[in-house]
């Protein structure tokens, strides 16, 4: 069962993985060890899957994101296992999302610049059959990031 402290020391790792343990028990208004021990039960419950860095897009070249959505007319337990590993070599896609509705699945894409897309394209129709892919650009972020709520956690 996680208690206010827990949440918000999950809050303050997501916003920053780097800070320091003692950084982090001052704001919490904890001991060091005590916080430590605290950051060791959050990873050992599996509250706390990993510690990552995030990358300036700009920086690193891709800051084109082209969200490519996908309609097959298959459906088995194989298909969708050759689309994942089709898909799982391919940097770009950053994200695979199955759906509802009138799509089956949604690709997040980072690219150097928009004409990049039809090399993942032919990457992706090379290695796997489907009935219909549509891509939109991204033409503004207007939210961005990786942290999720931490008040629904128990």
């Amino acid at each position: 069962m996680l208690d206010d402290r827990d949440r918000k020391i999950l809050d303050l790792l997501q916003a920053d993985a780097g800070i320091s343990v003692s950084n982090l028990a001052e704001r919490v208004a904890l001991s060091v060890s005590a916080c430590s021990r605290r950051i060791q039960r959050l990873e050992e419950s599996g509250h706390i899957a990993r510690r990552i860095v995030v990358l300036d897009r700009e920086k690193m070249g891709v800051p084109t994101t082209v969200f490519a959505l996908i309609k097959t007319a298959h459906h088995s337990d194989e298909w969708i296992e050759s689309f994942r590993r089709a898909i799982s070599g391919i940097p770009e896609i950053v994200e695979a999302h199955r759906l509802t509705g009138n799509q089956d699945y949604i690709l997040k894409i980072v690219l150097p610049r928009v004409e990049h897309y039809d090399v993942i394209y032919k990457q992706i129709v090379r290695k796997i059959e489907l009935f219909d892919v549509s891509a939109s650009i991204s033409m503004e972020i207007l939210k961005s990031g990786s942290a999720i709520p931490v008040g629904y956690a128990d």
